[in-house]
């Protein structure tokens, strides 16, 4: 690719500012002195969504500074994700397609972080490092739209229009201006926030067994605790708020969820699913926070919700759920469904227990004043009702059934 300069009179005039959602990877890492070179002053803001150590925050502001940015700053996402996302995902109860409980959806609150930066700056460009080929530039782009009228830079999708080979342009570049690239980013695409971790590249991308450099926080088999795990979270309205009888802010549950199960395998897969511009879609995900939180919401939510309501919920969370995975976190359609997620909660209050030995999570006892547990009868156990009101009950059940076995048989 040509190295156009400032001097090229369809660049902005040196000194603009834009402001670059960083995560200190390689994409972002490559998007710092590209929109220089471009005659752009950027400004990276890191939204820290809880995927992060202390250290790893260090290391993400030290190679902002190292790339020469006008200025950086950390924003703590915590409570933003669990009250934005966490919150009306584990209500919805549903993964994308069935499986993936949509871990890059911190997108949308590091877009608000980044244009929260716009506005202090006094400038109305922002960039990303998303690629042409994937989900994310869909969804940054359509919530950056949906929130003000700015000017959207891409670099990685601008660099596609000449090379193929992106993420080995994006090294080459970097390590040409003295750069270096770290050893794990040169083999995988890696996020980390505070819902889990995926990975792509590599073996994955190619339809292969992953290998063993191609795991995150969950641990192997062999290395599982000899003992099984007990926790027990107590619901309100359908939010965890305690963790073994204490009170705890969410993010910080979610948090503390993630190192107990993960220590047990929890929550990892390997998902091959369809994206919203039309490919197949592969990754390693770690989840294993989100997995217990999900296994306990449901036992409750299971035993409160009458039968309609747990028949009709699935539909409205599926429809939520694509939605937020597309791209629509600002659509009124998603405002309207969180309505009725919202509603379908005031019931769920009560303590769940869950147990691992390791690989899958149960939920093995459940307590709520709003179970609905009949007093004169327990399923196949006992039943305040006689044999003439049971067999006049599967008569009327299944007349249209037994009417045309009667009429069409032969």
């Amino acid at each position: 690719m040509s190295d156009s300069r400032p001097s090229d009179p369809a660049l902005p005039i040196p000194g603009k500012s834009i402001v670059l959602a960083f995560s200190g990877g390689l994409d972002t890492s490559f998007c710092v002195p590209y929109l220089k070179e471009r005659g752009w002053d950027v400004h990276t803001v890191f939204a820290d969504t809880g995927g992060v150590d202390a250290d790893e925050r260090a290391f993400i502001e030290q190679r902002a500074h190292e790339l020469g940015v006008a200025s950086h700053v950390t924003v703590d996402g915590g409570p933003s994700i669990w009250n934005g996302f966490v919150k009306p995902f584990v209500w919805a109860g549903e993964g994308y397609q069935g499986q993936y409980p949509l871990l890059v959806s911190d997108r949308y609150l590091i877009v608000d972080a980044a244009l929260q930066r716009c506005v202090e700056i006094g400038t109305r460009a922002i960039a990303h490092g998303c690629t042409g080929m994937g989900n994310d530039q869909v969804r940054f782009d359509l919530a950056v739209k949906a929130l003000g009228d700015y000017e959207i830079v891409a670099p990685i999708r601008e660099i596609q229009k000449e090379h193929t080979e992106v993420r080995a342009y994006e090294q080459k570049y970097l390590e040409e201006r003295g750069f270096g690239v770290r050893a794990k980013q040169k083999a995988y695409t890696i996020n980390e926030n505070l819902l889990g971790l995926t990975m792509s590249g590599g073996e994955i991308d190619r339809w292969q067994a992953p290998g063993e450099g191609a795991r995150g926080w969950c641990k192997t088999r062999a290395e599982w605790p000899t003992q099984p795990l007990r926790v027990k979270l107590r619901f309100e309205k359908g939010e965890a708020v305690a963790l073994d009888d204490a009170p705890i802010d969410g993010h910080l549950l979610l948090a503390k969820l993630n190192a107990l199960f993960a220590d047990y395998g929890v929550g990892r897969g390997v998902y091959t699913g369809d994206t919203t511009i039309g490919l197949k879609g592969r990754i390693i995900y770690e989840a294993p926070g989100l997995t217990a939180l999900l296994a306990g919401h449901r036992a409750l939510e299971e035993a409160v919700l009458t039968k309609q309501q747990n028949r009709f919920k699935p539909e409205v969370a599926r429809k939520w759920v694509e939605l937020v995975y597309e791209g629509f976190f600002h659509d009124p359609l998603k405002i309207d469904l969180e309505a009725f997620l919202a509603s379908s909660q005031s019931c769920v209050n009560g303590e769940v227990t869950l147990e691992t030995f390791g690989g899958v999570v149960t939920a093995v006892a459940i307590d709520s004043p709003h179970l609905l547990n009949a007093k004169g009868a327990t399923y196949a156990q006992a039943a305040d009702w006689g044999v003439a009101e049971a067999e006049g009950f599967i008569k009327l059940f299944g007349m249209s059934s037994t009417l045309w076995a009667e009429v069409n048989r032969k």
